[in-house]
C-alpha cells in the first residue's frame, strides 16, 4: 500500500488494533451468525471481481448464509466481490443471515432494474436461445469501439455511474464502520499513479471506495480519494489475501473464482485473445500470492518456523466452472436479470456442492490442490 490506512502503518497493512476495534472478538459475533446445535466453523472469503458475472458469487453468499454450521471472520474483495461484500455486511448487521440474503437479492435486483435503460441488452434473438453474451448485440459492438477511441472523460465528462445510487440504497456504510460489525471487510483498489495496491477497511469505505475497486479504467474516470486516483482493485489483488492472512483468526480462506485461471482452447478471435489477457493480467497476483502460501506453508511443514505468530493457511476454491468459460467478456456487462439469477443459481448450486464435499475439513486441511491449481 502507498499511504497509511486509518490505523494501519505506512508500507504495510492495516495494524492489529485496527482489526481488533473491527469487532474481532468472536463472542460479540455469535449472536449475529445464530449458530446451530453444533456451533460453528469460522471463515474468510476472497471474493473476485467480474462485472454482472459477480452474480455467481451472490449465489454462492446466498447459499453459504443459509448454513448454520459456518461463520465469516473476514471478506477480502475486488469490484463486484467488493460490492457483494458490503452489501452483505450491511445486511448482516441490520438483520443477520436472513437480512444479509435479503439485502444482496435487493442489490442485485436494483443493479438489473438499473441495466434495463441501458442499450447493453442481449439481442431478441439472444433472448430467444438463452445466450447470455453481447457480442451479437449491435450497442455492444459500438460502445466497444468507441472505448477504444474515446476515454471516459470524453464519453463520460459528468462521471454518472448508476452504482453509485443503487449502493446508497442498499448499503448502511455507516454500519459498517461501527465496532459490531460482524465482519472484517478489506477491499483493494489500484493507485494509478504508483501502481501499488490500496486496501480500504471497514473504517474506510464508503461508496467512492466501492467504485474505486470496481473502476475499470477504460469505462469510467478514475475514483479520486484522499488526493489520490484508482482503479479496479483487480489489476493488483483480485482478491488480496495478505490481510485475511495478518487480521482474522481463522486460518481458513475460500476464494470464490469469477476469471477462469485455466482454458483449454486456444483464443484465435480478436474478441477471446483480449478477453484471455484480461484474465491472465486479473489472477497474476492471485497467483502470486498462492506461491507465498505454499512456501510457508512448507516451511512450516518441515519445522524451519520458530516464530509461534506463522500459521498455515488452508485454502479451499469455489469454481463457476464451465459456465463461465462458455461466456465472453462481453457478458460481464450484461445485467439482464434473466442472466444474473442464472448464475446466482449456479453460484448456489456450487456452493451446495463444495459444501457437501468439504465441509468436514474446514479447520482440518485445505481441500484444493495449492501447487497443481495455482503453481
Amino acid at each position: 500500500m502507498d499511504r497509511p490506512a486509518k490505523g494501519g502503518r505506512r508500507g504495510g497493512p492495516p495494524s492489529a488494533a485496527a482489526a481488533r476495534r473491527r469487532g474481532g472478538g468472536r463472542d460479540a459475533k455469535e449472536a449475529c451468525w445464530a449458530a446451530g446445535p453444533g456451533g460453528l466453523k469460522w471463515i474468510n472469503l476472497a471474493l473476485q471481481g467480474g462485472g454482472a458475472q459477480g452474480a455467481f458469487g451472490w449465489g454462492v453468499l446466498d447459499r453459504l448464509l443459509e448454513d448454520e454450521r459456518i461463520a465469516i471472520d473476514g471478506i477480502s474483495a475486488t469490484s463486484a466481490g467488493a460490492m457483494n461484500a458490503v452489501v452483505l455486511a450491511s445486511g448482516l448487521s441490520a438483520g443477520g443471515r436472513a437480512g444479509a440474503k435479503k439485502a444482496l437479492a435487493d442489490f442485485w435486483r436494483a443493479v438489473a432494474q438499473a441495466a434495463a435503460f441501458s442499450p447493453l441488452q442481449p439481442t431478441p434473438f439472444d433472448r430467444l436461445t438463452g445466450n447470455r453474451a453481447l457480442e451479437a448485440s449491435p450497442p455492444y459492438v459500438f460502445f466497444d469501439l468507441l472505448t477504444r477511441l474515446f476515454s471516459p472523460y470524453q464519453l463520460n465528462p459528468l462521471n454518472y455511474n448508476p452504482v453509485r445510487d443503487v449502493l446508497a440504497a442498499t448499503v448502511d456504510f455507516a454500519a459498517l464502520a461501527e465496532a459490531s460489525c460482524p465482519v472484517k471487510l478489506f477491499l483493494s483498489a489500484t493507485n494509478v499513479r504508483t501502481g501499488k495496491i490500496r486496501v480500504f477497511t471497514n473504517e474506510e469505505i464508503g461508496a467512492d471506495e466501492v467504485l474505486a475497486s470496481a473502476c475499470l479504467p477504460l469505462f469510467f474516470q478514475a475514483v479520486e480519494i484522499e488526493g489520490e486516483h484508482y482503479w479496479d482493485g483487480g489489476y493488483m489483488g483480485n482478491p488480496a489475501l495478505y490481510p485475511l492472512i495478518y487480521h482474522c483468526e481463522s486460518r481458513d480462506v475460500v476464494i470464490i473464482h469469477i476469471n477462469p485461471i485455466e482454458r483449454r482452447a486456444l483464443p484465435k478471435t480478436a474478441a477471446e485473445i483480449l478477453n484471455r489477457i484480461n484474465e491472465i493480467s486479473f489472477n497474476s497476483s492471485l497467483m502470486r500470492e498462492m506461491r507465498a502460501i505454499a512456501f510457508v506453508s512448507r516451511l512450516i511443514e518441515e519445522g524451519k518456523f520458530r516464530d509461534n505468530d506463522m500459521k498455515k493457511m488452508l485454502i479451499h476454491g469455489i469454481v463457476p466452472g464451465e459456465v463461465i468459460d462458455e461466456l465472453g467478456y462481453a457478458s460481464k456487462l450484461n445485467a439482464d436479470w434473466g442472466h444474473l439469477m442464472g448464475l446466482m443459481e449456479v453460484g448456489r448450486e456450487r456452493a451446495d456442492a463444495w459444501l457437501g464435499e468439504s465441509f468436514e475439513r474446514i479447520g482440518v486441511e485445505s481441500t484444493v490442490d495449492i501447487r497443481a491449481n495455482y503453481l
